[in-house]
This record gives structure tokens, sequence and C-alpha cells, in this order.
């Protein structure tokens, strides 16, 4: 006769007492989600591996430190036997077979009433996958399902069809540097649910081509601008589409606040009333000398990093940069936007105290299929970006940093 399956269930643990027997991996990795459920949680175990002990530091757990003992399971809710003492553990589920507490056992999921899904989180959903029998239960398929399905909630692949989500007003989305899969799960997501996407030249595009049909793409370049600045082109855009109800993606290439004026648009749809969430993006001020083998920082190298926009020469008056002050700094200089004045930047560098022989690498359209990388010094840095034709959008990094690690492509 097969086995009955087990019944699913969610457990409401804020402020019950659960008990955890043994403080190692299994504790470790389980201790987390009951913290957040806001259970009352007694940990009994002589030892604790050192991120156990600091939630035991930090009071998120009671730790006794010994070992288990008849009585530790009363008033219990929910126990997770999970010691080394198959005795120990055989006497803690004997009483809590006792006490009707549910228990889970990491030794021996048969002898326990209750198992622990494999789960995550989307956005508010809990996915929770368990196998239906307990004989051949193999947890690597279990976690395989769990992550298909959350990866689909969190992308949009996976979606009600007769309920998708969809939240009026706009996401200043932060796209990362380029490559599509360096986006936050919580952008993609973004991206899924939009009606419209305003996008900049510098987000990832390869993205866009996902987009269901119905969603309307507008390139951000190519607003028609009449009487207005590009920005407040911009901000009209985003603010016209969202007052007829549509839920819109401002898509930015790197992070929206790194340079990517992306303050501006908050303050306009602020002022318009429209509801706006800001998702931070990676920046490509660290992810595009990092894929080009670039450390911004490292150990007995550079302590600091300083990262700068370009896009205003040293020697003119709207230039907020105080130049002089970094070229006596020892660490690191990521210039944004400064292909077309790099020369002068290196001539002011260098006329402050740096020295000429100071490496430069660029990396031109870094992360993506057509990442080049270019290096150079102070002194050559100039005439290498004509030489070599470097063109827009490049990171450019000034500094030692520049030979810690392997080169790439030139």
């Amino acid at each position: 006769m097969a086995e009955n399956p087990a019944y699913p269930v969610g457990l409401r643990l804020t402020g019950r007492k659960v008990v955890v027997l043994g403080g190692g991996q299994v504790a470790q990795r389980r201790l987390p989600a009951l913290i957040a459920a806001g259970a009352d949680i007694l940990l009994v175990s002589p030892e604790a591996t050192p991120s156990v002990e600091a939630m035991a530091d930090a009071g998120e757990i009671t730790w006794h430190r010994r070992r288990y003992a008849e009585g530790d399971l009363a008033d219990a809710w929910y126990a997770l036997i999970a010691t080394s003492d198959a005795e120990a553990n055989t006497a803690a589920s004997a009483e809590a077979e006792r006490h009707r507490v549910w228990c889970v056992r990491s030794d021996n999921a048969d002898a326990a009433t209750a198992w622990t899904p494999a789960t995550g989180h989307s956005e508010g959903v809990t996915v929770a996958v368990l196998t239906t029998e307990a004989r051949g239960r193999d947890p690597r398929h279990t976690a395989a399902i769990r992550d298909a399905v959350v990866e689909g909630l969190r992308d949009g692949t996976l979606v009600a069809p007769h309920h998708r989500t969809r939240t009026p007003g706009v996401a200043l989305v932060g796209g990362g540097p380029g490559d599509p899969d360096l986006i936050t799960v919580r952008g993609r997501r973004l991206l899924a649910e939009a009606d419209v996407v305003i996008a900049d030249r510098l987000g990832p595009r390869d993205l866009l081509a996902e987009l269901p049909p119905h969603v309307e793409v507008i390139d951000a370049a190519k607003i028609p601008y009449g009487r207005f600045m590009a920005q407040e082109a911009i901000n009209n855009a985003l603010i016209e589409h969202a007052k007829q109800g549509k839920s819109v993606v401002r898509l930015k290439g790197g992070d929206p606040y790194v340079f990517g004026r992306g303050m501006e648009e908050l303050h306009a749809l602020a002022e318009a009333g429209i509801p706006c969430t800001v998702v931070p993006g990676i920046s490509s001020s660290i992810s595009v000398p990092g894929a080009a083998g670039i450390p911004v920082t490292h150990r007995g190298v550079a302590h600091e990093f300083t990262v700068v926009s370009g896009h205003v020469a040293p020697d003119d008056e709207r230039s907020l940069v105080d130049w002089s002050s970094l070229a006596k700094l020892t660490g690191t200089l990521v210039v944004l936007m400064g292909v077309d004045k790099i020369g002068k930047i290196a001539d002011m560098l260098v006329a402050h105290g740096k020295s000429p022989d100071t490496p430069v690498a660029l990396v031109q359209e870094g992360t993506t299929a057509a990442q080049r990388r270019v290096d150079a010094t102070l002194a050559t840095v100039a005439e290498t970006v004509v030489r070599e034709d470097v063109k827009p959008p490049a990171v450019i990094v000034i500094g030692a940093v520049v030979g810690v690690g392997p080169q790439t492509s030139a």
C-alpha cells in the first residue's frame, strides 16, 4: 500500500517557541527563516558555527550551551532536531511525539513528523516544494523545481495569464553595465510587468527583445524635444504615460543615481504626484573594470577608489571636480564619460603631481560581446585613444590596479 503524501501547511510562528537542537550547518541554514518568521527560538547545543553564534550574540536566538535534556521541548510549537548524536535525536523525537510538537529531523526524515520544504520567495509569494512520498525523495530535484518556479516569478516568464501584476506609476530601473544577465532580479520582473518602457541607449538593449508585443518601447534619445530640454522631455513622457494609468519603466544604464540623472526624474514625478519606485543597478564604474580583469581595490595596492564624471573637461568653468586633489590620491580613479576628454584629464593629473607612467586602461562596451580593453599610461593615453579608435561608452581606470590582474583583449 502506498504511503500517504504529506499535508502541506504554512506555520505561523510569530512569538511562538521553536526549539532547535544542534548548532551546526543544518541549523545555520534553517535559523534565518525561523528568525524572519518571528519565532521565539531556543537553541540547545554545546557548540555552534560562527554564524549561529553571531545570531545568539545579536539576540536573535537564545542559546543554551549544553546537550539536549528531557523537557527541552516542553511548550514548543515546532522543533528542528539536527545534532550528531543519534541517541539524543531519537530521544528528542520521542519527546516531541509525546507533547504533539511538529518535529523535523535532519538525520532521519522518515522518523520525523514534519518535513522542511524547499522554499523560495518572490515579491510577497512564498514557494514551498515537497516531494509527495518519503521513499525516493531527492532534495536536489525538489530544489530544482523550487528554483525554476521562483526564477519564473522573478523574471516574469511565469505569470498567471489573467492576473498579471500591474503597478501603475513609474519604476526607475538601473539596467546594469550592458550584459542583460546583470540586471537585478527586481528590475527584470518590473520590465516583465511594464506597459511602457522608456529606454536609454546605454541600457541592456537585449532585454527589450524579450518584452511582449503589447509593450510600448520608447527610445529616450528619439523623444521629440521641441522647445524642451532633453531631460524635461523625458520627464514629461514619464508623467504622461503614468497619468494614463500605465505601468512605466524608465530603463537606464548602470545605476539610476550614478551620473544617471535619476533624481531629476524622481523630483519631476513627485511634483506631478506620480508614485515612483527606484531599483538600484550595478554601476559600470566597478562592474566593467571587474569584467576586464581589473579590481578597483586590491590589498597592498589600492585602499580606495574614486568615481568621476569626465563629460566636462578639467579646464571648463562648469567642472565641479577638484582634479588637483585627485592627483594626490594614491588609490584608483575611475572616469566615466571621459573618452573625448581623457587627454586633458591626463595632462591635468600629471600637472598636479601624478606620474606620467601611471597605468591607464580603457574598457569599451564593457560586459557585452563587443567588450574591448586598451591599455596605456597617462603620458600616452591621448594618442592611444586616437590610434586605437576608442569610442564611448568606455570606462577609464587610472592607477596601479590596472596591472594587477590578467589583461583581456586589447
